[in-house]
């Protein structure tokens, strides 16, 4: 389980291909903290560590990551959003995440507003995920509160903190990014589908 706060933004030192695997290695100022067969989130995508070398530490995405995330789309020196598993005890911060990528948007509309920055996200409704008004969403691995939200598209306010330590920074219109939806109001959008 993580909480959506962001821990560090890795870069990606290298991409490698085997068979239908992706091969990515990272180099972040956590490296030093990991261990192998430990989980971490990669832009919201739950991850096990394989290797580490110094400062870079490598996990391997299947072909079904790949296909639901935007992994698949990472070059040399793109930032990725990093979070530990959380530790049972500590303070909940963000809100439950799972690390599990529901599915992918994309950024429609990028508006600075008086210091802060409103992010607009296109959605596939016809995957039946939802988000309500001052709900949470997980973008990228970034837990954030949702604003005008509609069936198949919602923004989300940034602060300047957020924009400055988070991969929301290099979003511009047409960015494709992960997209996890609250797993209370999926749960409960599930049973209400159940009894109809």
């Amino acid at each position: 389980m993580f909480t959506g706060i962001i821990e560090d933004m890795g870069i990606v030192t290298n991409l490698k291909k085997e068979l239908n695997n992706l091969h990515i290695s990272i180099k972040s100022h956590l490296t030093s903290e990991l261990k192998i067969d430990q989980s971490m989130a990669h832009n919201g995508v739950c991850l096990t560590i394989i290797d580490i070398n110094k400062d870079t530490y490598t996990v391997t995405a299947i072909q079904e990551t790949l296909d639901k995330s935007n992994l698949g789309l990472l070059k040399i020196n793109d930032k990725v959003n990093l979070e530990r598993a959380m530790k049972l005890g500590d303070r909940l911060d963000g809100h439950m995440v799972q690390g599990h990528v529901d599915q992918t948007a994309i950024c429609t509309k990028v508006e600075e507003v008086n210091g802060s920055w409103v992010f607009t996200f296109s959605y596939d409704s016809e995957l039946q995920n939802i988000t309500i008004e001052k709900g949470s969403i997980t973008v990228n691995g970034t837990s954030l509160t949702v604003v005008n939200s509609k069936k198949d598209s919602f923004s989300v306010a940034i602060i300047p903190y957020t924009y400055e330590h988070t991969n929301f920074s290099s979003f511009k219109n047409g960015t494709k990014v992960n997209l996890e939806f609250d797993v209370i109001g999926k749960y409960v959008a599930r049973l209400i589908e159940g009894n109809n």
